[in-house]
């Protein structure tokens, strides 16, 4: 790291994944220099929260990157805090009539969580086998549509949730939807006219993220009340005063939290590019391999995420074994599914038949903006080496 620039050298010898353990994700945020100058900003203001100046900037400048209309994104803390402010705005606490909240069975624990704390019972429904997200169509006519208060369609690995389907099933049951779009960063910046709207999305900025501000989120809508009404339950209930108006959390970002994420902001068209190299590199190299079609990578998922999608379960033992006698991490990013999760899994759930079958499968291998070619050589060696051994 050089100033404000990331920098990769191939010809460093001493980088720990060339003989030693290769991380699953190594975060790379930006560097002191870069966030100096915001750093001070915040000295001379003495403004540390509740939508200080640097807070603004960042919305700001992030409306205009996903060429989205001025307003129509509010910053959280994090992400899971963001989709409980969206959760408390658009849909209240949950109802004695309608307890339930549909969630995909496949997704990150967050989602659950999310709504619990809203006071939704979360109720698991299988995703699709290909897009491996809610079905809006098939949702609509569940046999237990009239307890359902809410629904969360996730992106899952930041896939994009569209809202035009959600926008057609939320006109025909009246039931509000709250888009986790946690890893979807991309999506938006790529299609922002598809994937923003009305129903709001939260998104997350964790440090695993590929827009990152260490700890962050944020909920885009374009309904300027809903806007406003989100802020109001990520800030206690209040809104221009201190008289608290409506359900609520302190889910408000910091100064400092914002301040990374206006230095991500001045190099995120550097980032983002040696992100797009890295992974097509990745791509290259398991083609030499004959095993392109089993990677999933960028733009169909976040650039945080390089999956590898075995053929069967013996497939993924003999990749697991390879990776670890050959110290290669890896992670099952969504575990085996929510209903596996010791907390969860005695939730009510429709048969996850798909679910069951694919999350033991999506293998998450080691990615990094700066992965080296040497990395990469010993992942898609192990990978062969693993696909040959049947």
């Amino acid at each position: 790291m050089d100033g404000d620039r990331i920098v990769h050298d191939e010809s460093n010898d001493s980088r720990p994944d060339e003989t030693g353990v290769i991380s699953v994700l190594h975060p790379c945020l930006p560097p002191v220099d870069a966030l100096v100058p915001y750093l001070r900003r915040i000295d001379a203001s003495r403004t540390y929260t509740n939508w200080g100046p640097l807070v603004e900037e960042l919305e700001s400048r992030l409306c205009r990157l996903l060429r989205l209309p001025p307003d129509a994104l509010v910053t959280a803390s994090s992400g899971t805090a963001a989709l409980v402010g969206a959760i408390l705005a658009s849909a209240g606490r949950a109802q004695p009539g309608k307890p339930l909240a549909a969630i995909p069975a496949f997704t990150f624990v967050a989602t659950a969580v999310a709504v619990e704390q809203c006071g939704y019972q979360p109720y698991l429904v299988d995703v699709d086998p290909d897009t491996w997200l809610l079905d809006a169509t098939r949702l609509q006519e569940h046999m237990l549509i009239d307890r359902i208060g809410l629904v969360v369609p996730v992106g899952a690995f930041g896939r994009p949730v569209h809202q035009e389907a959600w926008l057609a099933f939320r006109a025909r049951t009246g039931i509000p939807v709250v888009i986790d779009a946690a890893a979807s960063f991309e999506s938006f910046a790529q299609d922002s006219a598809r994937c923003a709207g009305d129903i709001p999305a939260a998104l997350s900025f964790h440090a695993t993220k590929s827009f990152a501000t260490a700890e962050g989120g944020c909920v885009i809508t374009t309904d300027p009340r809903l806007s406003r009404s989100i802020e109001e339950s990520l800030n206690f209930g209040f809104y221009s005063n201190r008289r608290s108006n409506c359900a609520s959390t302190n889910g408000k970002m910091s100064e400092y939290h914002a301040a990374i994420g206006l230095a991500e902001l001045d190099r995120w068209a550097e980032k983002s590019t040696m992100i797009e190299v890295t992974v097509e590199r990745y791509r290259e190299r398991l083609h030499l391999a004959g095993l392109d079609d089993r990677f999933v990578g960028r733009p169909v998922v976040a650039s945080c995420y390089a999956l590898y999608r075995c053929a069967s379960l013996a497939e993924a033992a003999r990749v697991q074994d390879v990776f670890r006698r050959s110290d290669i991490e890896f992670r099952f990013w969504y575990g085996a599914g929510l209903l596996e999760q010791p907390y969860f899994s005695n939730l009510p759930h429709d048969g996850l038949e798909h679910t069951k079958r694919l999350a033991p499968l999506i293998i998450g291998l080691p990615i990094a903006v700066d992965l080296s070619s040497t990395a990469m050589n010993r992942i898609a060696t192990a990978l062969q080496a693993a696909a040959e051994r049947r």
